[in-house]
């Protein structure tokens, strides 16, 4: 696990990362709905040259069934070349890939053969409760210090608090709890950092209790998922400050941090509004001494047909669209923006953040739409552009389909399916177009849904640099 070198994925600066080479392969989270067979990370080919391009071309099962999978991480990036890294020679080997209703976390290596990851630990639900006190992970951050974890729920003693583990850089032993004093903080979803400014910022969506059966429509309508966000000392592990964005922001989800070191700030994405069923994009920024949250993107729900709807959206007459997932390209130009609900990838210029420009819109599948791949017009889909994840050199953006498997259900009570679309960017200019070789979708996930993508040797939301 230890090189005499640098692994060559490190960069110690987002310029770098954004002129390393592309992307070969990448892995995806797929998981069985009916929790009656195991969940898998499928490995797909991005090689344009490749005989195998846009096919999956490697597959892992897990040994256990009912683990969900939702989101998974690398065991280290570019922030192992920070000044105050401890760990300079580890590499990027190790998927660390949490079950988020089983609360098991896996540990893959893909260093030997990187279609078929191998399975080296695993870590129980009994282990993370026992030194963690925490339930349901579900982010991993590859950190200065170690591995980290976010988690929904308490290992013991009820729903809450959520909060952040931390695992061993090289065992992937559970090291314990992160939070030294978190305040009033209760809720937890997403984190990232800004590390040269030692500020930890994490998110908010719901205790187990609260999303695992589905979208609970009086929790939602009374106010009660998240709308704060929480900023830490990243070194003393203690909330310095929470920011209330209204309770009617219901589920303030993704962070995505300027990956310039030299900035402080950051995009927060809102699924819904009760008041209007909209959606927003919130940007964090510095006013004198503290964080300020200001609303830079507002999304409104598109008119339906209400027998087009599911049961849920009906009374409404309307899609909302459910922004669940956010990315930011490398060099902190392009905002990529997921409406799962109405099927919409939305692209923004940021380079004023204040001031987000749209600059490219696609559509697929969505509640209403169920707009087809260009490549298969004759098969309509389900789902919409759901988990976002961006190449380091901007050029090509990756989107799969499902959210979470109960919310799915809600939404599309017909079945999501399963599918990976590629979009192809110009850098510059903006703007976006389907990739027409790029679909692999329905059996060739084996009948599993897909969720999460993670790049070979790192992406925009997985790495986090400390030179500008």
């Amino acid at each position: 696990m230890t090189r005499w070198t640098p692994d060559p994925t490190f960069y110690p600066s987002p310029r770098d990362a954004a002129g390393a080479p592309a992307e070969k392969l990448a892995y995806v989270a797929a998981f069985d709905r009916s929790a009656s067979r195991p969940d898998a990370i499928a490995v797909i080919d991005t090689d344009p040259g490749s005989d195998g391009y846009g096919r999956v071309v490697g597959w892992t099962d897990l040994p256990h069934v009912g683990d969900e999978l939702h989101h998974f991480g690398w065991n280290a990036c570019s922030s192992a070349l920070c000044p105050t890294a401890p760990h300079p020679h580890v590499e990027r080997r190790y998927l660390i890939v949490p079950g988020l209703r089983s609360s098991r976390i896996y540990v893959l290596d893909t260093k030997d053969d990187p279609r078929n990851p191998r399975l080296v630990k695993e870590i129980s639900a009994q282990e993370l409760a026992a030194k963690a006190d925490y339930s349901r992970p579900h982010t991993v951050h590859c950190g200065p210090d170690g591995i980290y974890v976010s988690a929904l729920g308490a290992g013991t003693g009820g729903d809450g608090p959520g909060g952040i583990a931390v695992l061993d850089h090289t065992t992937f032993d559970v090291r314990g709890q992160w939070e030294h004093d978190r305040g009033e903080q209760y809720l937890a979803y997403d984190f990232w950092w800004h590390l040269t400014r030692d500020v930890l910022v994490t998110s908010e969506w719901g205790t187990p209790s609260m999303i695992e059966d589905g979208l609970v429509p009086d929790l939602l309508l009374g106010r009660r998922y998240g709308h704060r966000i929480h900023f830490w000392d990243l070194a003393k592990r203690t909330l310095v400050q929470s920011v209330d964005l209204g309770d009617q922001y219901q589920m303030t989800l993704e962070l995505r941090p300027a990956h310039d070191p030299t900035k402080e700030y950051g995009f927060v994405g809102v699924v819904t509004s009760v008041e209007d069923l909209s959606a927003s994009i919130w940007l964090w920024h510095r006013v004198g001494g503290e964080f300020a949250v200001t609303k830079v993107i507002d999304i409104p729900a598109e008119p339906a047909d209400p027998a087009a709807l599911p049961p849920a959206l009906e009374p409404f007459g309307a899609v909302p669209p459910l922004v669940t997932d956010i990315d930011l390209s490398v060099d902190d130009r392009f905002l990529y923006v997921s409406c799962w609900g109405t099927g919409e990838l939305k692209q923004y210029d940021v380079r004023d953040p204040f001031h987000p420009v749209e600059t490219g819109s696609i559509r697929l599948g969505g509640v209403a739409g169920r707009v087809a791949h260009p490549s298969f017009p004759d098969e309509p889909l389900a789902g919409g552009p759901q988990m976002v994840e961006v190449s380091r050199d901007g050029r090509r953006v990756y989107v799969t389909n499902s959210l979470y498997g109960s919310w799915d259900d809600q939404f599309y009570p017909d079945g999501v399916g399963a599918w990976l679309a590629k979009v192809d960017v110009d850098p510059e200019a903006g703007g976006m177009t389907l990739d027409p070789r790029f679909f692999p979708h329905g059996d060739e996930f084996r009948g599993l849904r897909v969720h999460q993508t993670r790049l070979q040797g790192g992406d925009a939301s997985s790495d986090s640099y400390c030179f500008p």
